[in-house]
């Protein structure tokens, strides 16, 4: 079919439009990009768009790896994001599973009750009186794991989805004696691969990026996760990253630098894990979110 003219200037004007919505949101992360390679001197001095680095160098990422504090943080979040998601993903599917049983008693009010829960909370001082003096887990990596080891709105997206398995399935896993345990390590983990991946991917993210309750509840810095680092580098002390080795003048030059290196290593971890799970991303949503 030919276009008409008004076709040809409608799809002109919205790929425009797109390769603009594209640029604005590339842009900022390739400015970092071309931040962190930069020479600290010729970047104080540029002023405007940046789209190479001026003066090439891998100082900043040098001082950066040099620093024990972040190679320490690196280690502290790697611990809380394996063993917190592997937590996320047990306490998660069996709370999915139970509620997604169309014969539990009062299964409407228990779903009304945790919806509940993403709207209302304690408050942030019940929390810290709870954690600090009842559970005893202050300056911890648990208290970084346990408190959050559901987050109700994947709780819902996972019910959702196990709701979605044909009952009959159960039902004659049930017949044959089996037991809920073994329906759900045999029959619905295995047909829920794409909504644990997306579940992997969100409690992996949400772990990856935590710095606030770290903040709270871990006074000792060689327990600090990577993000509260990275914030602490950010905001407070740029020389930190740098080592108490620096000289003044380096101090000064390679400042903003430093902080876009440490930009670019917290986040392209956490990047590099999407192509694995992509394909599995739309698929998990869409099922987890057809029905309420």
């Amino acid at each position: 079919m030919r276009e008409s003219s008004s076709e040809r200037v409608f799809d002109i004007l919205n790929s425009l439009f797109m390769l603009f919505l594209a640029f604005i949101t590339i842009y900022p992360f390739w400015y970092v990009i071309c931040g962190s390679f930069s020479d600290g001197n010729a970047l104080m001095k540029h002023t405007g768009v940046l789209f190479w680095p001026k003066g090439y160098s891998l100082a900043a990422y040098k001082a950066a790896f040099n620093n024990k504090a972040i190679l320490t943080g690196f280690g502290n979040t790697g611990i809380v994001l394996f063993a917190g998601v592997a937590v996320n993903l047990v306490v998660s599917s069996l709370g999915a599973f139970v509620l997604s049983r169309k014969d539990l008693y009062w299964n409407k009010f228990f779903m009304k009750l945790i919806t509940v829960t993403m709207f209302f909370n304690g408050g942030l001082i019940p929390a810290y009186l709870l954690v600090a003096n009842t559970l005893n887990m202050k300056n911890s990596l648990l208290v970084l794991i346990i408190p959050y080891a559901i987050n109700t709105y994947n709780l819902i997206i996972m019910r959702t989805s196990f709701a979605e398995i044909p009952e009959s399935l159960i039902e004659s896993a049930e017949l044959d004696g089996a037991s809920s345990g073994f329906i759900l390590a045999r029959i619905v983990i295995p047909l829920s691969k794409s909504i644990l991946a997306v579940m992997t991917l969100y409690y992996a993210v949400q772990h990856w990026n935590s710095w606030f309750p770290a903040s709270i509840y871990l006074t000792e810095r060689t327990k600090y996760p990577l993000q509260l680092m990275l914030r602490e580098i950010l905001i407070q002390n740029t020389e930190t990253a740098m080592g108490e080795d620096a000289g003044i003048h380096d101090k000064y030059y390679m400042g903003e630098t430093i902080k876009y290196a440490i930009i670019i290593i917290t986040t392209v971890p956490i990047l590099v894990v999407y192509p694995y799970l992509q394909r599995y991303f739309v698929k998990g949503v869409m099922v987890g979110a057809v029905k309420g």
